[in-house]
């Protein structure tokens, strides 16, 4: 007998596939910029602060989501925690610009979207799927 998927398995599914995917593509995209020029993002107090150019700076932020990305899907229970995070990182670096205030906006949806996958991926982790199942049809 197949396995019928609950509404929060499909939940699960959903959150793991986008949290995964998306970083991994904003994070590919800082450099090849076909998306936008993600520097201007980039507040200026904060580039004022770097040791190396807001470019470069930029560079690592696009490793470290696509590192990210891979750990979301690798491992969404801490993933998901550490891609929270980094949206609020976003967040308070976007409200130093004036102008993005949407982008921020947005970024905090995105954030209790990680936020709901990380409370899913322990749930998860708790009961596996197979164990459910089991459980459902004995």
């Amino acid at each position: 007998m197949e396995r019928e998927n609950t509404h929060s398995d499909q939940a699960y599914q959903i959150l793991h596939f986008g949290f995964t995917l998306a970083p991994i593509l904003a994070g590919l995209d800082k450099f090849l910029h076909l998306l936008v020029n993600w520097d201007q993002y980039l507040a200026p107090v904060i580039a004022r602060m770097l040791p190396f150019s807001g470019h470069t700076f930029m560079l690592i932020v696009g490793v470290i989501e696509i590192v990210a990305g891979l750990l979301v899907w690798l491992k969404p229970r801490i993933g998901a925690y550490v891609v929270m995070a980094w949206l609020w990182g976003i967040i308070i670096d976007l409200l130093l610009v004036p102008g993005y205030y949407d982008i921020a906006l947005r970024d905090f949806g995105l954030s209790l979207g990680a936020l709901a996958l990380a409370k899913l991926s322990e749930v998860e982790v708790k009961v596996p799927a197979a164990a459910r199942a089991q459980a459902r049809t004995a």
